[in-house]
């Protein structure tokens, strides 16, 4: 990564966690209830037998509740977990989320060592967290990559997921960083354009 480019998301991180902090927890609290309805809504959801979640952060928003929904339909639900010898992220089957996750790595919940792998190429829809996103697909996360090289590993449509403060028109993007089908806030459901749509 050339400086220029790291030193741009360096500062951008910056911007977009400011942004972060200064939402209420009200605000929070119902961005999250309209991304979730605004997600139940979309044909995507509907027809998506496996999907990968995330297990939120105090400063993502919570899709939780959709969580419970999905095991109830008899989706497939998986979350990542960190696997130290491989340094990277797998996507786990959890079949109950009171029972199957355990802290992980750096203090986020995870698929318990019981929990099956599953195959990328199997899941339909991923639902992915950062810290900023752009209208062109683009993805801000914390640095580390281990989200683009899980992500990079998938076929299912990619949905990045965040409150209105964290889209940008632009990010600065490199060849590793994988772009997205579309992004959901709560105000918006935006597809991004030359990606399949649902």
């Amino acid at each position: 990564m050339s400086n220029g480019i790291a030193e741009a998301k360096a500062a951008l991180r910056n911007e977009f966690r400011e942004r972060l902090r200064n939402l209420s927890q009200e605000e929070r609290l119902a961005g999250a209830a309209r991304i979730r309805q605004r997600l139940a809504e979309r044909p995507i959801w509907h027809a998506a037998q496996s999907v990968l979640f995330y297990v939120p952060t105090a400063a993502e928003p919570d899709l939780w509740p959709l969580v419970t929904e999905a095991l109830g339909q008899g989706k497939s639900v998986a979350l990542p977990r960190y696997s130290s010898p491989a340094d990277a992220y797998a996507a786990c089957l959890i079949r109950d989320a009171s029972q199957d996750l355990e802290p992980g790595r750096f203090g986020i919940l995870e698929p318990t060592p019981g929990c099956p792998v599953f195959n990328l190429k199997q899941l339909d829809l991923a639902l992915v967290p950062g810290i900023g996103f752009s209208l062109g697909g683009g993805r801000l996360g914390r640095g580390k990559g281990y989200y683009d090289r899980l992500l990079s590993g998938l076929s299912a449509f990619k949905c990045g997921v965040a409150f209105e403060c964290q889209v940008a028109d632009e990010l600065p993007v490199e060849p590793h960083d994988i772009r997205l089908n579309c992004i959901l806030t709560p105000e918006r459901w935006h597809e991004v354009v030359g990606q399949p749509r649902f």
